[in-house]
């Protein structure tokens, strides 16, 4: 399982999800361009000392991805999405996609993922924050999956 972000906006939102990724064992991809540079100061101040153990891959581009993930299942959570989350079913090998903050993900992105995954929401509600979104979705994965590290025991919200 591995989380990607598609052009993300904002360096606090993607140094969240690297604490997420890198306390749960699982890569980020990122899909640039970045709207921040990638040394920002609120990158590091969210990702703390997290950002450094996770394992991170930086594509140039889609294609750069497209190319590099060849035959991974994408899983795109879109506001858009047809399936909800209760009813998405994943596997150990699925990419979960997560668009830009600002402009979400291109046709072409939202086209090339295999399962669109919405997920529910209060009545007025427009959508989750990319963070909050990405540990719902990955946490739902991980309980289908299987693969929670370690003890599950030892997770923490500290």
């Amino acid at each position: 399982m591995r989380l990607a972000l598609y052009q993300p906006d904002q360096a606090g939102n993607v140094g969240t999800i690297l604490r997420l990724a890198a306390c749960l064992g699982v890569p980020v991809d990122i899909i640039e361009p970045c709207g921040f540079p990638w040394s920002d100061k609120a990158l590091r101040r969210a990702g703390m000392d997290y950002a450094e153990i996770a394992q991170v891959t930086r594509h140039a581009d889609w294609d750069a991805f497209a190319a590099a993930r060849a035959g991974a299942r994408i899983v795109l959570l879109t506001t858009k999405g047809a399936t909800p989350l209760p009813k998405a079913r994943f596997g150990a090998g699925d990419i979960l996609l997560m668009g830009s903050e600002s402009s979400g993900v291109s046709e072409l992105v939202h086209a090339a993922a295999a399962l669109r995954v919405r997920i529910p929401q209060a009545a007025g509600t427009r959508s989750l924050n990319i963070a909050v979104a990405a540990g719902i979705a990955l946490a739902e994965a991980i309980r289908q999956t299987g693969g929670w590290p370690g003890d599950q025991g030892s997770i923490s919200a500290a």
